[in-house]
């Protein structure tokens, strides 16, 4: 960080407590996200995880470090107003490297440091409340960092897929978490009339592209069958992969 004055925030890699060989959800070797506004990591696409054998040991500049361990530069988080208190532990990190980003800073991974994460700390696995703030967490993502010419058709296909993701887990038998992406919604609807909410970055047009996906990454990953970060179409990437 003391040689590197660009850069806002870094993260190690994030590997499991349990099963020390395999990454962990919460930030694996570096974040990245979609068009569509999924994250997901190096080392994790949506519930899969990789085995760690090294082949992402690579040094290099990543959407978004996870909330699990970050360095961040004091006057930074401070001037951007720290994390969004409405997210509570869900996407927070994502939301506030993406303002970052706006400002022109860089975020880092640096897996030479491992640290071994427990993961489920604040919300189990299968906990309804997780399942509402992924899902109202990341629509309000969206809402304040993304102009809004590409809002008004990000955000109805989004709220399509959040319908269809619903529906799967009524089918699944989970009629809760079905109930929470229905709270989800409407709790979005409330809290996208803020005026803090729909705030947009002048400098937001200045952003570069680095780790962001330039396809859908549950298409991939539901369709085309990809579980892993290397499997995927480097062409979609900007090209500092």
């Amino acid at each position: 960080m003391d040689t590197h004055p660009e850069t806002a925030a870094c993260q190690p890699k994030i590997r499991s407590y349990e099963h020390r060989n395999l990454f962990e959800h919460a930030g694996a070797c570096g974040g990245f996200i979609d068009t569509f506004g999924y994250p997901f990591c190096r080392g994790r696409i949506m519930n899969s995880l990789e085995v760690d054998k090294g082949q992402y040991d690579s040094i290099m500049p990543v959407f978004w470090a996870t909330g699990a361990c970050m360095i961040i530069r004091a006057n930074l988080f401070k001037n951007e107003g720290g994390f969004d208190e409405r997210f509570f532990a869900h996407m927070e990190e994502i939301d506030l490297c993406w303002r970052l980003r706006k400002k022109g800073h860089n975020i880092v991974v640096i897996p030479q440091s491992t640290v071994y994460h427990v993961g489920g700390g604040t919300l189990p696995k299968k906990n309804p409340r997780k399942t509402f703030y992924n899902f109202r967490n990341n629509l309000l993502m969206l809402t304040k960092n993304l102009s809004w010419p590409i809002l008004l058709w990000i955000i109805p296909i989004r709220l399509l897929l959040d319908g269809v993701a619903g529906l799967k887990f009524l089918l699944d038998g989970d009629a809760k978490d079905t109930w929470a992406v229905v709270r989800a919604h409407f709790s979005f609807y409330k809290l996208s009339m803020q005026p803090s909410s729909i705030r947009k970055e002048s400098l937001q047009s200045s952003m570069n592209k680095t780790g962001i996906y330039q396809g859908s990454i549950l298409f991939d990953f539901y369709f085309k069958r990809i579980k892993s970060f290397s499997s995927l179409p480097i062409q979609r990437f900007p090209s500092q992969l």
